[in-house]
């Protein structure tokens, strides 16, 4: 089992020719966005509210501009982020 690494992470990203996907996985996703390591972040907003479980995003501040959305039928909104310079 390998342990997360900054440094394989961003050679990762320089030699694979296309996107990289991580789903489900909110820790392996709070450490890339602290790491500086996400270049677009997708969330799928339901509307339903739980008011219990993990969260996303810890005390860490990293901004963010809203590049793409849409709504379905069903209520959910998928918001598409990048990085904001």
């Amino acid at each position: 089992m390998y342990g997360y690494s900054v440094d394989a992470i961003g050679e990762l990203k320089d030699e694979v020719d296309g996107d990289i996907y991580v789903s489900g996985s909110g820790t392996l996703v709070r450490a890339m966005l602290t790491d500086g390591l996400v270049d677009e972040l997708h969330l799928f907003v339901y509307p339903v509210a739980l008011g219990t479980g993990a969260r996303l995003f810890d005390d860490s501040q990293v901004k963010f501009t809203l590049a793409q959305t849409h709504s379905y039928d069903n209520g959910v909104l998928h918001l598409g982020y990048r990085p904001a310079l």
